[in-house]
């Protein structure tokens, strides 16, 4: 027996370069890597307490399928006092990531055939978990020169008999970019007109620069909207696995009758931790948006400074999207040769779809003392 008994989709799988990258950043030692989105900070520690805690006295069981009452209904209770959002808890559903939630979300809605939009650059599973759901992933190429806005306009010229569905990011991993609320009124107006589901990637939603804002796009499409987002950003919890998705309760109900055949709950003691962290929202967040403000301040102030580099303006995320046409080397090029010339690693801007080439995805997930010290290799550098 050969691999030749594999899913054909699964015998010449196309280049994942973003896991490709992740794979590698794993294995390397004496490398600064700049190239996963993983906080490099630890959990913090009342989080932990709690969650061993509650382990300790028992909660070592499965909860709910849907997820721990409580913590369902401190995300509704989140919403509703930063955002004044109100939902419902048959709305919400506990998930192993926000990844996970995507998923499921995807697969409750999708028949064969049907198309889902999703504006590049983007978060590069996206594309993959449309066709693992039976549906056709269709792109839209956004520009460098405008910030790579995502815009309903050009979203629209895409949409068909077969769109069920929009993808989008906001704040936008990689670019930075966050919607105003004119941009997403726009698109909740497309959405409502043609009678899609938007599904709103907000896992970045903390992390906004000073004078830009984030609103949740379900503030302009309520009945529209399913909202993906998680704790492994904000409270830094990447290692505990735990999310959620928001949406219709038709949507959610059908997602947690997949998720049944998938892992049925959420891990206990993460959704024990989430449900502290949520509780202390403010003080736990705070100091790491903070972190990371400084650091995305100090790279888009720093690294246009190098003559072969420019970064689009950093509204939000955690990261940098720079420019290295001026190198004359693609994405992929470029990013081999700085790992090898640097001992630098990041994520070529072509992981993210075709109209990321030409750039790299920097993440500030470093101390900014290991920031300065990549800029002051990448300084030396000539190409």
């Amino acid at each position: 027996m050969d691999s030749s008994i594999l899913s054909k989709a699964y015998q010449k799988p196309s280049t994942n370069i973003l896991a490709n990258v992740c794979a590698m950043a794993a294995k390397m030692d004496n490398v600064i890597d700049l190239s996963v989105g993983d906080p490099n900070f630890t959990t913090p520690q009342p989080i932990i307490e709690a969650a061993f805690e509650k382990t300790k006295a028992g909660m070592t069981h499965y909860t709910a399928a849907e997820g721990l009452s409580e913590l369902r209904q401190a995300i509704c209770d989140f919403y509703q006092d930063k955002y004044q959002l109100k939902f419902n808890l048959d709305q919400v559903l506990v998930t192993v990531g926000a990844e996970h939630a995507l998923f499921i979300a995807l697969e409750a809605l999708l028949d064969p055939g049907d198309e889902v939009i999703i504006p590049q650059p983007s978060f590069s599973p996206y594309i993959d978990q449309v066709k693992l759901a039976n549906g056709t992933p269709v792109t839209v190429d956004g520009k460098a020169a405008d910030g790579y806005k995502i815009e309903a306009a050009e979203i629209a010229k895409k949409i068909t008999p077969k769109t069920k569905a929009i993808i989008i990011n906001t704040p936008n991993n990689p670019t930075g970019n966050v919607m105003t609320a004119a941009e997403e009124q726009a698109l909740a107006d497309l959405a409502i007109k043609n009678d899609l589901l938007i599904f709103s990637d907000e896992i970045y939603s903390d992390y906004v620069m000073p004078g830009k804002t984030f609103t949740p796009l379900a503030k302009f499409a309520p009945d529209n909207t399913v909202t993906i987002s998680g704790m492994s950003k904000s409270f830094a919890m990447t290692g505990w696995r735990i999310g959620y998705l928001i949406g219709p309760n038709w949507l959610v109900t059908t997602a947690n009758d997949v998720n049944d055949a998938v892992t049925f709950t959420a891990p206990t003691m993460s959704q024990e931790g989430a449900l502290y962290g949520l509780q202390h929202h403010d003080e736990l967040v705070a100091p790491i948006v903070e972190a990371f403000q400084k650091r995305l301040t100090y790279l888009q102030t720093e690294l246009p400074k190098i003559d072969w580099l420019d970064v689009s303006p950093v509204e939000g995320s955690i990261y940098v999207f720079a420019d290295i046409r001026a190198t004359g080397l693609n994405s992929v090029d470029f990013a081999d040769q700085l790992l090898k010339k640097a001992g630098i690693l990041v994520v070529p801007g072509l992981a993210f779809g075709k109209s990321g080439e030409g750039f790299v995805r920097i993440a500030a997930t470093q101390p900014l003392t290991v920031l300065k010290e990549a800029v002051a290799k990448m300084q030396k550098l000539t190409w």
